[in-house]
């Protein structure tokens, strides 16, 4: 299962229902029994100039999303890619449509244009005064018969809602409508292509490779590039766009998330926008937001529009629409600087037992990484030999600047450095430990009870105990010999023992492993206390 559909023959019908349900009371549709997946407003009355939309359905939340108080009327949902029926069309336009008239407005795709444009003609015919608006903005396709029309037909959706709900004659709608499709240019590109309930992915794209230009439905684009980083991509992308656009004018610009990316990759990829020399000529920005998809496509468009005052006032102003990203003003970022934090202060010094103690755990760290790598990528998430060793490699450069011959402040250092060079929990429990004993060892400068006492704070911040499956079940029982006076080869023993007996414990009560279930942790150790065990077992050897 790749999806959470049920048939896929019910899958527009069901989304429909869901967004319905969603709404608050503020939408309604055809019976799901009838011909007609059509939503319309529950407040609509008929006195103004009907604005409706549609197509193919996967472009969510395009265009049924989109209905609403100053956007569309109504939107006419036909299969997955696939144009309503012009039966469907009718119906709609005879359900919103009176004296003023109504507009449709589409993307220049033939099923609908031939769709939409006869059920126009049948409701003319009937006495209902029909316009319609065609949107062909996309830069990729502009010098072919049948420019695509791809994102920007959401801003013609905004103008014409606005005008509408303005009181405006179904000429003024028109007119208005015309004047900022006529500046729309669009241009987008992904990784890979999208999905199509019921069929099998296309696989056209290397791993390294982006197309520029494809369609909304999966049509090839005009180019492949390799990718670099999101910088060039940005760079390469806003040349194709500019050459497009008056750069002497002010735009808006609308960066639309194609459905695919997750958040990282889009905030990045918005961020290398604002960098480029394409935001240069943006005075407001949209998004990053998914307002016209399609179906998993993990990819980006971006639509610029100059502001001109035809359109202007009817593009920015506010609508009710949770959807609508409202245009915002571009602003300089204005970085605040963190408040200063105390540094350590100490005196760099040598001791020679306690540099070659240094030395013989740091490589251990540095050798056990691949090992505790492999061990934890199946019972976590692969890191913890990395995390080990990262930690190891900062102390090892920081060795001779290091207060090795005073307990105390060593002990500071070295939770501080593992706080910022281990990251995730680890660090920051380590950090706990060794600043608790870094305190206990000033009171009492005993290693073993100094460190024992970091120990307590740990537990007692992370929560985890004696066999709870992690690197307590190890580090516990070492320290408790050492304690005790028996020194470093039996501490060595008892971490060994601790580890081993987590590979028998099925469940886990801290970690990561205890999201896992019971097979996919017997028979592996922790991989926190086998690493704790081969430190010890360093440490002993070297004795």
């Amino acid at each position: 299962m790749q999806n959470f559909y049920n048939a896929k023959e019910d899958i527009v019908s069901e989304a429909i229902d869901g967004l319905i349900a969603s709404a608050g009371g503020k939408l309604r549709r055809f019976d799901p029994s009838s011909y007609a997946r059509v939503v319309v407003r529950t407040d609509w009355d008929k006195s103004k100039v009907a604005i409706i939309s549609g197509g193919g359905s996967g472009h969510e939340p395009s265009h049924a999303g989109l209905v609403g108080p100053g956007l569309l009327t109504a939107a006419v949902c036909g299969g997955v890619y696939a144009s309503p029926s012009v039966d469907a069309v009718l119906s709609a336009i005879l359900e919103v449509t009176g004296p003023k008239g109504c507009l449709l407005v589409i993307k220049n795709y033939t099923g609908d244009r031939l769709n939409f444009g006869l059920a126009a003609e049948k409701a003319k015919a009937m006495g209902h005064k029909v316009e319609m608006v065609i949107v062909a903005d996309d830069v990729a396709t502009a010098n072919t018969a049948q420019p695509r029309g791809i994102a920007g037909t959401v801003f013609v959706h905004k103008v014409a809602g606005h005008m509408s709900e303005s009181g405006a004659s179904l000429d003024d709608v028109l007119a208005t409508a015309n004047a900022i499709n006529g500046n729309l240019r669009t241009l987008g590109l992904a990784r890979d292509t999208c999905t199509i309930p019921g069929t099998e992915k296309q696989d056209r794209m290397a791993a390294n490779e982006v197309e520029v230009g494809l369609g909304i439905h999966g049509e090839p684009g005009v180019a492949v590039e390799t990718f670099d980083d999101c910088e060039q991509l940005m760079k390469d992308l806003s040349a194709r766009l500019i050459a497009s656009i008056d750069t002497a004018k002010s735009h808006i610009a609308l960066f639309n998330d194609l459905g695919g990316l997750n958040g990282l990759e889009s905030a990045i990829l918005f961020k290398a926008f604002m960098s480029s020399d394409l935001a240069k000529s943006a005075e407001y920005v949209m998004g990053p937001i998914p307002i016209m998809t399609a179906l998993d496509m993990p990819g980006f468009s971006i639509t610029l529009v100059p502001i001109e005052d035809a359109y202007s006032e009817a593009l920015m102003s506010k609508t009710e629409c949770d959807v609508w990203p409202t245009p915002q003003k571009i602003v300089a970022a204005n970085p605040i600087t963190p408040p200063k934090l105390d540094e350590l202060d100490f005196e760099p010094s040598d001791d020679a037992s306690i540099r070659s103690f240094l030395n013989t755990a740091i490589d251990a760290c540095l050798t056990m990484e691949d090992d505790l790598n492999v061990l934890d990528a199946k019972v976590g998430d692969g890191d913890t030999g990395t995390t080990f060793a990262l930690a190891a490699r900062t102390v090892k450069s920081e060795l001779d600047n290091l207060p090795l011959a005073n307990g105390s402040d060593l002990l500071a250092v070295l939770g501080d450095i593992k706080g910022k060079s281990m990251g995730g929990s680890s660090g920051v429990l380590f950090a706990i430990m060794l600043a608790n004993a870094s305190d206990a060892f000033k009171a009492d400068p005993n290693w073993s009870t100094a460190l024992s006492a970091g120990l307590d704070a740990m537990q007692k911040y992370g929560g985890a105990n004696l066999g709870d499956r992690t690197l307590i079940d190890a580090l516990r029982p070492a320290l408790d010999q050492m304690v005790a006076g028996n020194g470093i080869a039996k501490a060595a023993e008892a971490a060994r023992s601790g580890a081993d007996s987590t590979a028998a414990m099925l469940s886990a009560n801290a970690g990561r492993s205890a999201y896992l279930e019971a097979r996919s942790l017997d028979g592996f150790a922790d991989p926190g206390a086998e690493g704790i065990a081969r430190i010890f077992e360093a440490l002993a050897s070297n004795i």
